[in-house]
Parts: structure tokens; sequence; C-alpha cells
């Protein structure tokens, strides 16, 4: 099953494009609005900053209660895009 998710497709299966679902979409934003706050080192991207999490939060106008409802889904988006950066690593070697 390598190359393949958990319902037997791979990357080509889906397109270049994605619908975000709304319940999905504050995480997406704040994910996306938190690209630049990542935090590396010497191999590469460890993780998200999260004491920038509420101020990105805030700027794009997500309520500070709201945050932990959305931060398992930010986490996800953080451990699938280490994941993503590790591959991408490791095939350059």
């Amino acid at each position: 099953m390598q190359g393949q998710d958990a319902f037997g497709f791979s990357a080509e299966d889906y397109g270049d494009e994605c619908e975000v679902w709304p319940d999905n979409w504050p995480a997406f934003r704040l994910f996306n609005a938190l690209s630049t706050q990542w935090r590396t080192g010497a191999c590469g991207a460890t993780g998200l900053d999260y004491t920038a999490i509420r101020d990105v939060a805030g700027y794009l106008g997500i309520k500070r209660k709201t945050i932990p409802e959305i931060f398992h889904d930010l986490q996800l988006m953080e451990a699938e895009a280490l994941a993503v950066m590790a591959e991408a690593r490791d095939s350059s070697q």
C-alpha cells in the first residue's frame, strides 16, 4: 500500500484541487496563515510555533474561545505537513 492513503488512493487520484469543508475552513485558514511560523532544526521543520497561534488567529478574526475547538485539526495538518516534508527530504538524499 505504499504511496496510497487509507482508502487506497494515491496523490495522483486526487488531482490538483481539493475542497475544504466548511467545518474545516477556520483551521485551514489558521494553518495557512501560520506558514511562516515553523520551528526548524538541523533536520528541517520540527513543528509549528504554538506561541503564534493566538495572535495569528486574532488577525484572522478567529475568536479565542474557538481556538481549542480547531486546535486538533491544526495539529493534524501540522503532522501531515511534517510527514510530507520528511518524505521530500528523504527522497532528495
